[in-house]
């Protein structure tokens, strides 16, 4: 498990340090030594010594410095209704490859021994689906905003072009009325000259 907290650490860490220059900003490629929470940790089923599930990681607590001090796990309950949380040292988990796979155990603990283990008490209080909902609606209008904005200066210089396209072919247009105009007006109106009268007769 120490090479495992040893990752997990250091991929928070550089996730979240300010970076320098633009170059450190960015991570393009899953290091050899990084992990993703979600695919090693998060989720992960927790076995006991006697291979049964006991419960699941949803969630590490981290120090003030950003290093995975523990996990929370859920427990019990039925279908996450009624569940019990409880915070587990992160050096009391044990892992192992099985079938390509990370199984972890807490080892010498029973659902017993869970059950007796006081419920994980939060430092702040979690966030009610109202805020949740707040936050989610402010994101998803800022996204909506950014991107109608790119949107609207990438097609600007096409819409400047349609414009001159569009003024161009309206002179041609008004040229072309106004000659064809002048053209039917000279049909119109033939010369008036005097039509010779035809001689008397003899």
């Amino acid at each position: 498990m120490k090479n495992l907290a040893y990752s997990f650490a250091t991929a928070v860490a550089l996730a979240v340090a300010t970076p320098a220059i633009a170059q450190d900003t960015f991570i393009a490629a899953q290091g050899a030594n990084q992990y993703l929470a979600k695919d090693e940790l998060i989720g992960a089923k927790i076995y006991d010594d006697a291979g049964k599930i006991i419960g699941d990681i949803e969630d590490v607590i981290l120090s003030d410095y950003n290093v995975v001090q523990g996990v929370i796990i859920g427990t019990g309950g039925f279908l996450g209704i009624a569940e019990k949380k409880i915070g587990v040292q992160l050096s009391a988990l044990k892992d192992k490859q099985v079938d390509g796979k990370t199984v972890v155990s807490l080892p010498g603990v029973t659902n017993e021994v869970l059950e007796a283990t006081p419920a994980f008490k939060r430092g702040k209080p979690k966030k009610s689906l109202l805020e949740r909902a707040a936050e989610k609606a402010k994101e998803l209008t800022d996204k909506t905003t950014e991107t109608s904005k790119d949107a609207y200066e990438k097609a600007q210089p096409s819409i400047d072009k349609a414009k001159e396209a569009t003024a161009k072919a309206y002179e041609k247009a008004k040229e072309a009325a106004g000659s064809a105009y002048e053209k039917a007006k000279e049909a119109a109106s033939p010369e008036t000259t005097p039509a010779e009268e035809p001689a008397p007769a003899q």
